[in-house]
């Protein structure tokens, strides 16, 4: 029997980032001044109550999380997002997730990241991981003509369900199934059950007070790498 590929998969916003990347990215635009910090916490406030619940509109989040900066040229976009990364993603990149990862690397694991986050936000903040944006699953954005962000999804979101459907994509596109891979899989929320789910190692990593509940119970390993939240 062939041995299995092993593959650790991280998701990414309070997994092997203290902070939300998407709430972190609205907090660079409120102090850019280009979105009003009241209206963009009322907003966030409710998205999260939804993402929490299971019912975020991944479209209208969408939408909301790029509404700041459709306008700009790729050059522009480029630009921003270096800025953003370098002031507000760099100071969270912490020791014990870049020992964690590098642990993996040493023992010969394929890594990837996935992540409810938009390609334009995590494919920067996974780069000062060291992944590639080949190794990033993420929700992908539509792109007009002239490479402006649209402020809409291409394709389904790697959410919930998503997040099994990309990963099995990536499976298919290398010529892999799930009875040939050893998964470990990181992860935070509830949000990503289905995913923990079929995973030979579901870690509960920072993990939230259901997934910390559900993961005692199951007996699955459970890994604070910062302060409880």
């Amino acid at each position: 029997m062939s041995q299995r590929a092993r593959i650790a998969l991280f998701d990414l916003d309070h997994t092997l980032l203290p902070i939300d990347s998407d709430f972190t990215w609205t907090s660079f635009t409120n102090a850019m001044g280009w979105t009003h910090p009241q209206e963009v916490q009322r907003q966030n406030e409710a998205f999260y109550a939804d993402y929490r619940e299971g019912r975020l509109d991944m479209h209208a989040y969408i939408r909301f999380v790029t509404q700041a900066v459709r306008d700009l040229t790729p050059q522009q976009l480029h630009a921003v997002r270096e800025r953003y990364v370098r002031e507000f993603i760099c100071p969270h990149v912490l020791p014990p997730a870049l020992d964690l990862l590098q642990r993996h690397r040493d023992a010969g694991d394929t890594l990837l990241i996935t992540t409810a986050t938009n390609r334009f936000i995590a494919g920067a903040v996974g780069a000062q991981f060291g992944f590639s944006d080949d190794q990033i699953l993420a929700t992908e954005l539509q792109y007009t003509a002239d490479g402006r962000i649209s402020g809409e999804m291409a394709g389904l979101p790697n959410l919930r369900e998503g997040k099994v459907h990309k990963l099995q994509h990536w499976l298919a596109a290398r010529r892999l199934e799930w009875d040939g891979i050893h998964l470990t899989f990181y992860s935070d929320s509830l949000n990503d059950l289905p995913l923990l789910e079929k995973a030979q190692e579901p870690v509960a990593t920072n993990p939230d007070a259901a997934l910390r509940a559900l993961a005692a119970d199951r007996g699955w390993r459970i890994l604070d790498l910062f302060p409880t939240r």
